[in-house]
């Protein structure tokens, strides 16, 4: 099988889904090559279906094996380079990794709703509508027991960076977005994944980027 792995995702400022199995090959030193196709353009829908007809992206290709959706991805990864560190080695550790990485895939419904991804933005206090408190203190419920429990080796939510926090990154940035306001533990979790190089890499290709996006904006 050919090393080759080719990550199609979109605009790094609005898409969070791209981010997760982007940060976790940059962490694990995988080299990939990068197609960022624009979301909301006339030929979307017809550019990602050049890749994959589930019409989504991240997508990933290995030689002639492809892969959607993020946490699909990850898992693929952990398999394809199980020499790298993609979940926790401790059992217990890794069964709370990967259920709450499940957790992030599937829920926080109204957080995704009402405080989209947008890291050239700074909105503090916008999108705290009715419930949304919920799934905040969930979240920082789950940082808080993981970095309780499991965090002893180093600053991420198992102590070494997992798949785990690939899928809690995105969710940082739109903390810091909105202005959350966390506690002394969240809020030092936060600082480290946004401190990451691989993140500010990111924040700096958003940056870059030509396309405005309205539907996304929130001023």
């Amino acid at each position: 099988m050919t090393t080759d792995l080719h990550l199609i995702i979109a605009n790094k400022a609005y898409s969070s889904w791209s981010m997760r199995p982007w940060l976790a090959m940059k962490m694990n030193d995988i080299a990939f090559r990068e197609t960022v196709i624009c979301l909301a353009q006339d030929n979307t829908a017809t550019e990602i279906k050049r890749y994959s007809q589930a019409g989504k992206v991240p997508v990933l290709q290995h030689g002639d094996i492809s892969v959607w959706e993020s946490l699909a991805i990850l898992d693929y990864l952990a398999e394809a380079f199980f020499d790298r560190h993609w979940w926790p080695s401790d059992p217990h550790a890794r069964a709370m990794a990967r259920a709450i990485s499940a957790e992030m895939h599937a829920g926080f419904m109204t957080l995704r709703a009402n405080m989209p991804m947008n890291l050239r933005k700074h909105l503090p206090g916008r999108g705290h509508v009715p419930g949304i408190e919920v799934d905040i203190a969930r979240i920082r419920h789950i940082w808080r027991e993981a970095r309780t429990h499991f965090g002893a080796a180093g600053p991420f939510l198992f102590g070494n960076f997992s798949n785990a926090d690939a899928m809690f990154a995105p969710v940082v940035t739109r903390f810091k977005t909105y202005g959350v306001d966390l506690d002394e533990v969240s809020q030092a979790y936060c600082d480290t994944i946004l401190g990451l190089p691989a993140i500010k890499q990111w924040y700096a290709d958003a940056a870059a980027e030509p396309w405005v996006i309205e539907k996304f904006e929130r001023d």
